[in-house]
């Protein structure tokens, strides 16, 4: 080879005529190419073997092996048969470039040889090779970070699944534990209720026994909210008409003592718009929105509910309150599990906005709030109109 370090690539030239071989190897070691070289056939097949070329340059009228059975042979071999094959023949004929061709030659070049074009056809194939060589390795880096992800996601399917069994096995236990602490729970408070009036209508008070009642009604409450959010994770939705203003009712005769004891004002709209819903479970969402504003609003609490139809299908309930308002990260923290609205020492145990969400999004709705601090707060929740219901049937 010449003075050149860096080699274009490597290239068998098979002709079985010494002069040929000569001339071509002068041109293409000038051009910057490793150029090896075989007088026949079967000397071409074994150079091919051994050194891998980029390209073979092959005569085809040989004695022997010619050069149609020498390229046969070299595409029938695993190691070989990627190699681009370029013919170099006096030959013509339309019939025979097209046997070179199906046996699995990429180009002709004619003799006599224009080194030029020799090069430019050379140069050419071997980017093309380089470019399909560069995809098949694209190709095996593509299945390969393929099978890695099938891999990675049947992984995170098993321990998907895993951990859904573990759910499913950690609710169940939640809600045995819950029915169970229910049962003794209610003769202690209903005995402690019942000791409490005995003491009062005697004159006496005892601040223990107050505590031991105060402290079972939290616990009730928090079993109550424990077996309510196993049940809408669990529950099929039927959604029915409902009459918001009995609903609302119900929750003021729930909330009564809390009314009173925080001397409350509820304001309330002469009609509701119709809407579709459980309505268990929404007189539980007004009944935690309402006993919150309650708690965390103004002193004294001002509240206000109401409705707004939407363009959505949806109507908007909402109850707004006097209290201090909300920033936004305070905000964000809202209707996560055991998260409260304000300081610890005004009850509640974190599960009331975590279970309004689970029952909204389980009717098809979603809850909200605007607030700012010093401005009072908004808490919302959305149902399907039962109006937009009837015109669609």
């Amino acid at each position: 080879m010449g003075s050149n370090v860096d080699y274009k690539g490597q290239i068998l030239i098979v002709d079985d005529k010494p002069d040929n071989l000569d001339v071509l190897f002068a041109a293409l070691d000038q051009a910057g190419f490793m150029v090896y070289v075989a007088e026949d056939g079967q000397s071409a097949l074994d150079q091919a073997e051994r050194v891998k070329p980029d390209l073979i340059l092959l005569d085809v009228l040989m004695p022997g092996l010619d050069g149609f059975e020498t390229c046969r042979r070299l595409k029938s071999q695993i190691t070989t048969k990627d190699i681009p094959v370029i013919f170099v023949t006096a030959l013509s004929e339309t019939a025979d470039k097209l046997a070179g061709f199906k046996i699995g030659a990429v180009d002709y070049v004619t003799k006599p040889l224009q080194h030029d074009e020799v090069l430019a056809r050379i140069n050419s194939h071997l980017d093309l090779q380089r470019l399909k060589n560069k995809l098949i390795r694209q190709n095996i880096r593509l299945r390969q970070e393929i099978a890695r992800r099938q891999e990675v996601e049947q992984a995170l399917q098993q321990q998907t699944q895993e951990l859904r069994v573990r759910n499913q096995e950690l609710d169940a236990f939640a809600r045995m534990v819950a029915h169970d602490v229910r049962s003794p729970l209610t003769t202690i408070l209903g005995s402690a209720e019942l000791l409490a009036l005995d003491l009062e209508a005697s004159g006496l008070y005892n601040r223990g026994l107050q505590a031991i009642v105060y402290s079972a009604r939290q616990i009730d409450r928090t079993t109550q909210s424990l077996l309510l959010l196993a049940k809408v994770e669990h529950s099929e939705v039927q959604l029915k008409p409902l009459d918001m203003a009995a609903i609302i009712a119900n929750c003021q005769n729930r909330l009564a003592l809390v009314i009173s004891t925080y001397q409350g004002e509820i304001s309330l709209p002469p009609d509701w718009p119709p809407s579709l819903g459980d309505a268990t479970w929404v007189e539980e969402v007004w009944t935690n929105y309402i006993s919150n504003a309650l708690k965390y609003g103004g002193r004294p609490p001002r509240l206000k509910l109401g409705a707004t139809p939407q363009a959505d299908g949806y109507v908007r309930f909402w109850i707004r309150d006097n209290g201090p308002g909300l920033g936004s990260e305070e905000q964000a923290h809202l209707f996560r599990e055991f998260s409260r609205l304000g300081p610890t020492t005004v009850e509640g145990f974190g599960l009331g906005l975590s279970i309004v969400k689970r029952i909204v999004e389980k009717l098809g709705g979603q809850v909200g709030v605007e607030s700012r601090p010093d401005e009072g707060s908004i808490f919302s929740f959305t149902l399907k109109s039962a109006d937009v219901a009837q015109v669609n049937t």
